[in-house]
């Protein structure tokens, strides 16, 4: 046939795009050649369908054929052929849109499309290696790019190809990257860094999927890698790799199942996981009654499992499958005088309407839904069941019970009806079918109500009913409890709609036990019976949408039968455990928050896959830091330095990244237009070759030098996200959403390197920059009201200083409209930091002054000027917070100044006391006149206490001898009361003058209250401040305060300067980072904690860690220092000894064992 193709090594170099040869000469003639057929009884070896499952193609490779059918509005049965193609050798890779355009990769890595189309490719694509189509029909191409992979987006239009967005995937030499899959979802998967990856094309959201415990040794490897298969859907991730299946959970995000097809038996490192792949092979295999209770899960996992068997000729899964029960699926399509064929289907395509299955060269379309029905009439003890090879798991039957919770959404549709047929004189009865059944009763007690649950089963129609399980389901309420409607699901799982919300129960026939899956607390008035259906329409809206809403604070405080079934299940425990470790803080249940958080630690270390669940921890530190913050202290020191894979990893860097935080993959780079992709790639082609050359250049005159630097995981999971859900006008204009990592500044997480690694991910990748933005628009704030405030009138215009002054009026205002927002996000918390109050002032000050000058155009508000200028000043210094030189100290400043403020009130009252006493000793008690000379007996009177001058001329004393200094109101300062305060001030200071114009041997009471204010503030109290700021000092001495004020900067920039989609952006904050540490640095921090005793020597993760930094360390001598520091830490709580002296005797005590095992490391 015909060929559309390009061949990227023969085009011309000096052009930036070609257009792909037409070879095709009449578009028509091909499309419509259907009469080719494929030769019958050539094996299918691709099947590949389209993203909305209207088209599919297969492809023979004895036959080089590829044929397209046609399954949109076709009958089920056998189908036919649409249209073929000939002579299509050694394909890689082919794929198929709904509307029926064809690509594919043949040998040579040449792409070639049907119809025909044009490309703009740049010159140095060096050939295609993957294509696929998306859900919108574009065009999705992996090629390489000089060193680089590189992914192109293309969307068709005017019958061209055109490219919407690139992203690169530049090649690391540490690290071996290869591209599995890209799923019609936009969702990339890649295997890097010993994981496989799913990144996000729209979002560049990665998670990590699965983590392969084997290190890059061989070719081999390498071979087993380009083996991975993937298949996905909106709720589980397939992957196969060499004999293991994994299936992640989209929801959960962590992998749910690990399952070994050539045994059949669930590998015990994840036993504790729900075995879900094993069971559901047991379905199929055993044909289960289980499966008649989770058809969910067979709709989800059905089209998952065969495309990762594809390429499996042979395993005693297909083989056992295919004999009985595909045989039986086939011959309720064929007519009377067709025959199944000899040789059975090899190949199998399940889809969510549909299953597809190649038999000697033809396609049957089986219906899904029949599909599932048919395997549940097969018989139980069906010959498909081989015991040797498959045994039943008790345990892991009992596990996949609970699957259900990770598909409940499946029972919205059920829901709906409930609501839709909600009955207010609904009688409960008996619900099931001939073997299973169901009885509810609601009982009416004093201060609760009840709910009475029995299951009954039978092994035939004959036998009597017999008593499997009961559950008595409290609920604390003293109003009616009413059903409204009840539907059973299946078998197992029983929807129950009352007056307080739904619920959903599920049966567990192996643990004969019932469990509260669901439930949603809605208050409906039943007695009102004109509003009834009005209740009912606004709580159904609750359920309109695609998923069950998450459990609300009241469907806890009612039900603690529901309390217990969420956090006795790991899967109910992560879907839930959030909102149920935010009901435990607020109704201040302490035991319950300390079994929450004891169950998610402990899931983590059980496997460190499981992540996810220090993301319930994380996700509720706002409130732990307001009611209890020793949470916050001990989850920090629990999860530092650690890793969610089984051993650390140490890599070696020419650059010293101690605490540099990353995320797993860093791979992949945006390039978000074709302009933008020419203006790379004419700078990279610069790049290279000045590259090189400075590489080679250098490395003849140094040495590398390589730090070595392992890998921890940053445990505060999902703590700087934001809710994806949001209004434009509330985030810009009122108050916006925050993140945890906003709510909780708290010392605790930053003492910490993880705290600090947090810090200063942010930093880098944004804070500085909108810092320095900030910085440079106050700058330039302050140099217009500078210039225009401090230069003469001689040096400048009139016209100029009314620009700049002006200019200083809209700049205030900007900046101050920021000062606006942050009160109106939080008054209390805005008040109680001095540096807003400051910067108010610093803004207002300058706009105040400017209107006024621009208004009287005079120069009488110089005070004003001085003021501003003063203000402003200060505040380009506190700019330099963030930089740690002064940051220190400015977190010193206010630090210490936040703990002494009650002795400067208590200092303030004293001085007020003594001024009012001084006022009243000394204040004048006859009238006076400071213009005209007064003469009185009043000691107190200026005129009689201003100095007085003798005058002697020639030797002879003069007839008017007295000359009389006018008085000033500063002659007597306490002729007011304020102006003695700050004679007191003065005094204080020891500026004594104020009290020197009296004689202290005439006034003794002037000379008692002198002396009681010099001891008791100069002497005492003075030096009992100075030695209260050393303290202040000494503790607020380190690098914690400086951070935490550093968090504080950044989260003011988070919530007020960048845009409401910046804060979802996911390279800005991403669910997990990781960050490297020096490994020497490493070494003295864990031997700095043990020393402390905030290293737990017994936990396994930081075993390992000690084993693989080589640290050697005595137990016994832990546990001793340990014991020792509690009985002196309960010594000094009772007052017993003092602080010093505990210090002393335990430093004694330890340091012989602290140096022996110094010596030994």
């Amino acid at each position: 046939m015909s060929e559309i193709y390009i061949d990227i090594d023969n085009v011309d170099n000096d052009k930036i795009c070609t257009e792909i040869s037409d070879k095709i000469d009449n578009y028509n003639d091909v499309y419509n050649e259907i009469d080719v057929s494929p030769n019958k009884g050539k094996p299918i070896t691709k099947i590949e369908v389209s993203p909305n499952e209207k088209y599919f193609v297969t492809y023979s490779q004895e036959d080089n054929l590829i044929v397209g059918w046609n399954v949109k509005d076709v009958e089920m049965g056998l189908l036919e052929q649409e249209f073929c193609f000939e002579n299509i050798y050694d394909l890689k890779q082919m794929c198929v849109s709904d509307d029926k355009k064809l690509a594919y990769i043949t040998g040579g890595y040449l792409l070639e499309t049907y119809p025909k189309t044009k490309f703009k490719f740049n010159d140095k694509m060096m050939g295609f290696r993957y294509c696929t189509f998306n859900l919108k029909g574009e065009l999705i191409l992996l090629h390489k790019y000089y060193e680089n992979a590189t992914i192109c987006i293309y969307s068709y239009s005017q019958n061209n190809w055109h490219c919407k967005r690139t992203y690169m995937i530049p090649k690391r030499y540490k690290d071996y990257t290869r591209l599995i899959c890209v799923s019609k979802y936009d969702k990339l998967y890649l295997f890097s860094n010993n994981s496989i990856y799913e990144i996000d094309l729209i979002t560049e959201k990665s998670r990590r999927i699965w983590i392969i415990d084997q290190e890059v040794k061989n070719r081999k490897f390498y071979e087993d890698i380009g083996e991975i298969k993937i298949s996905s859907n909106e709720e589980f991730i397939c992957t196969r790799f060499k004999n293991e299946i994994i299936i992640y959970s989209v929801e959960l995000e962590i992998p749910v199942a690990s399952f070994d097809i050539n045994n059949g038996n669930v590998k015990p490192k994840v036993k504790n996981y729900l075995t879900l792949l094993f069971n559901f092979i047991n379905i199929i295999f055993y044909l289960d009654i289980q499966l008649r209770e989770h058809p969910a899960l067979c709709t989800q996992l059905f089209p998952l499992i065969f495309p990762l068997f594809g390429d499996i000729s042979s395993n005693d899964f297909l083989d056992s499958f295919t004999k009985n029960y595909w045989k039986r699926c086939l011959e309720s399509h064929l007519n009377p005088n067709d025959h199944l064929p000899e040789k059975f289907p090899d190949n199998i395509r399940a889809t969510k309407k549909y299953a597809l299955r190649v038999l000697d060269g033809d396609i049957w379309n089986i219906d899904f839904e029949e599909l599932i029905t048919k395997i549940n009439l097969l018989p139980k003890n069906s010959d498909m069941v081989n015991e040797d090879n498959f045994k039943t798991n008790e345990k892991a039957s009992k596990m996949y019970d609970y699957l259900h919770i990770l598909l409940l959404n499946s029972y919205m549709e059920t829901i709906r009806k409930l609501f839709q047929k909600a009955n207010q004189e609904f009688v409960t009865q008996e619900f099931g079918d001939n073997l299973v059944k169901w009885r509810i009763n609601f009982n009416y007690y004093t201060n609760y109500r009840v709910i009475a649950l029995q299951v009954c089963k039978r092994e035939n129609v004959d036998n009597e009913w017999d008593l499997v399980c009961i559950r008595y389901e409290k609920f604390k309420m003293d109003h009616d409890l009413k059903p409204l409607g009840i539907e059973l699901f299946n078998e197992s799982d029983i929807i129950i709609l009352t007056n307080i919300g739904p619920l959903i129960y599920h049966f567990n026939e192996d643990a004969k036990s019932i469990s509260l899956v669901y439930y949603y607390y809605i208050k409906i008035d039943i007695d009102i019976s004109a509003q009834f259906t009005v209740q009912i329409q606004n709580c159904a809206k609750e359920f309109s949408r695609n998923n069950l809403p998450l459990p609300n604070y009241t469907s806890f405080e009612f039900c603690d039968g529901w309390i217990s079934d969420v956090k006795n299940n790991k899967e109910s425990l992560l879907k839930y455990g959030v909102e149920l470790l935010q009901f435990a803080i607020i109704n201040h249940k302490f035991e319950l928050v300390d079994e929450i958080y004891k169950k998610c630690i402990s899931h983590f270390k059980e496997d460190f896959k499981n992540k996810m669940f220090l993301n319930i921890i994380t996700s509720t530190m706002p409130l732990l830091n307001e009611y209890y913050p020793e949470y916050i202290s001990r989850y920090s020191l629990e999860t530092t330095m650690i890793i969610d894979s089984s051993h650390y990893i140490i890599d070696y860097q020419t650059h010293n990244l101690h605490l540099f935080s990353f995320q797993y993959p860093q791979i992949l780079v945006n390039i978000a237009k074709p302009i933008l992709w020419i203006r790379y790639d004419l700078l990279m082609k610069l790049f290279y070759e000045l590259y090189f050359k400075v590489v080679k250049y250098s490395s003849r005159h140094k040495i590398a030098k390589n730090t070595p630097m392992i890998i921890f995981m940053n445990p505060y999971i999902k703590f700087v996200n934001y809710p994806q859900e949001y209004k434009w006008y509330e985030e810009l204009l009122f108050r916006p959403q925050s993140s945890p990592f906003v709510k909780t500044i708290n010392r605790d997480i930053y003492k910490t390197w993880s705290g600090e690694a947090l810090i200063n991910f942010k930093w880098d990748t944004f804070g500085k920059y909108y810092y320095a933005f900030i910085w440079i628009g106050y700058m330039a704030f302050l140099g217009c009201f500078t210039v225009a405030a401090t230069t003469p009138q001689q040096y400048i215009d009139e016209n100029v200083r009314r620009k700049l002054l002006i200019a200083s009026i809209i700049l205030g205002f900007i900046h101050l409209s920021f000062e606006i927002r942050q009160m109106i996000y939080d008054v209390n918390k805005w008040t109680h930091d001095f540096w807003n109050i400051f910067d108010v002032i610093a803004y207002v000050l300058p706009i105040l002054t400017s209107v006024r000058w621009l208004q009287t155009n005079e120069m009488n508000i110089i005070p004003l000027l001085s003021f501003s200028c003063l203000f402003l000043d200060i505040k380009f210094l506190l700019f330099f917070r963030p930089i740690e030189y002064f940051g220190v100290y400015f977190a010193i400043i206010i630090s210490v100044a936040k703990q002494i403020i009650s002795f400067f009130v208590v200092l303030f009252i004293i001085i007020i006391s003594f001024a009012h006493a001084f006022y009243i000793l000394l204040s004048p008690r006859s009238n006076f006149s400071l213009k005209e000379y007064t003469s009185n007996n009043d000691s107190n009177n200026p005129w009689n206490v201003v100095n007085t001058y003798q005058v002697f001329e020639n030797g002879t004393l003069n007839p008017n001898p007295y000359i009389i200094q006018t008085p000033s109101e500063n002659t007597n300062m306490f002729v007011d009361f304020r102006s003695s305060l700050f004679a007191m001030y003065k005094f204080l200071t020891g500026d004594s003058s104020a009290l020197s114009n009296w004689s202290y041997v005439d006034n003794p009471s002037l000379a008692i209250l002198i002396v009681l204010f010099s001891l008791l503030i100069v002497v005492y109290l003075m030096n009992l401040f100075i030695g209260l700021l050393n303290n202040a000092i000494e503790k607020d001495n380190d690098r914690v305060s400086y951070l935490v004020q550093k968090a504080e900067i950044i989260a003011e920039i988070e919530l007020f300067y960048l845009l409401p989609p910046q804060r979802r952006w996911y390279k800005w904050f991403p669910d997990v980072t990781y960050y490297y540490a020096d490994v020497d640095k490493t070494c003295e921090k864990v031997k700095e904690m043990i020393k402390k005793g905030e290293w737990d020597i017994n936990d396994k993760l930081k075993k390992n860690l000690m084993n693989e930094l080589k640290i050697q360390h005595n137990s016994h001598d832990h546990v001793v220092g340990n014991t020792l520091r509690e009985i002196l830490e309960e010594m000094y709580s009772q007052n017993s000894v003092y602080e010093t002296t505990l210090r002393r005797v335990l430093e004694e005590m330890l340091s012989p064992s602290l140096t022996k095992k110094s010596s030994d490391t």
